[in-house]
């Protein structure tokens, strides 16, 4: 069995609360990769103002903690687009005003034109999405911010899933998010990993029954 470190209080309110509004739910899920996940979250699931205001708050509390340095948020559509102004809008609340674009799946030709809506990308730019699947939105998220003449600095994420990418029916021997900082060569900040959901399932009386699964499955397919 794997050994867990301390818990990340954060990380632990963060899993806590999305167990709470249905984000994060258990069963048997197919994955992309064709997995069968024993939970499932769904970022789209925080659809109103208070939980979607709640989510900008962790992953400013994360941002903050880690002291990246960035000028702009980008959200790759479309699940960035909302996370992107949710964040920067609780940036401005605590202080940290900060421009904001993200990108249509198909360019525009008429009126201001283009695939980029938003602020001007420029400077130090930090990719914002929930999950990092495979690395695809982050590969077009960077050449996008290239090709507007900005640096892209980092990317932050509501869940890391720890596991194994898969390529083509192929299982690698590295993650998405491993990929990401390593190939890329760009941080990339979850307010939570799969290791803190464990964390979480053991020490409550009511979800501790799930813990066995999520360990198989992090057992069989986690990095």
């Amino acid at each position: 069995m794997t050994a867990l470190a301390p818990p990340d209080q954060l990380a632990q309110d963060f899993v806590a609360f999305a167990v709470e509004t249905g984000v994060l739910s258990f069963g048997q899920f197919q994955t992309k990769a064709g997995r069968l996940s024993p939970y499932f979250f769904n970022a789209g699931s925080f659809n109103d103002g208070a939980t979607l205001g709640r989510l900008a708050q962790f992953y400013v509390q994360r941002l903050i903690a880690s002291g990246l340095q960035f000028d702009m948020i980008f959200g790759p559509a479309y699940k960035g687009i909302t996370l992107a102004a949710a964040v920067a809008v609780e940036l401005a609340r605590q202080g940290k005003n900060v421009p904001f674009a993200y990108n249509r799946k198909e360019a525009k030709s008429h009126g201001e034109g283009g695939n980029l809506v938003g602020a001007k990308v420029q400077g130090r730019v930090l990719i914002i999405d929930d999950v990092i699947s495979a690395g695809t939105s982050v590969l077009e998220s960077i050449a996008m911010i290239r090709a507007a003449g900005a640096t892209p600095c980092g990317v932050t994420i509501a869940l890391d899933r720890q596991e194994k990418a898969a390529e083509a029916g192929v299982e690698m021997s590295w993650s998405a998010v491993q990929y990401v900082t390593q190939q890329l060569q760009l941080p990339v900040l979850a307010i939570a990993g799969l290791s803190d959901l464990l964390q979480y399932l053991r020490s409550d009386p009511a979800a501790v029954a799930h813990s066995v699964a999520v360990q198989a499955y992090r057992d069989r397919y986690g990095v």
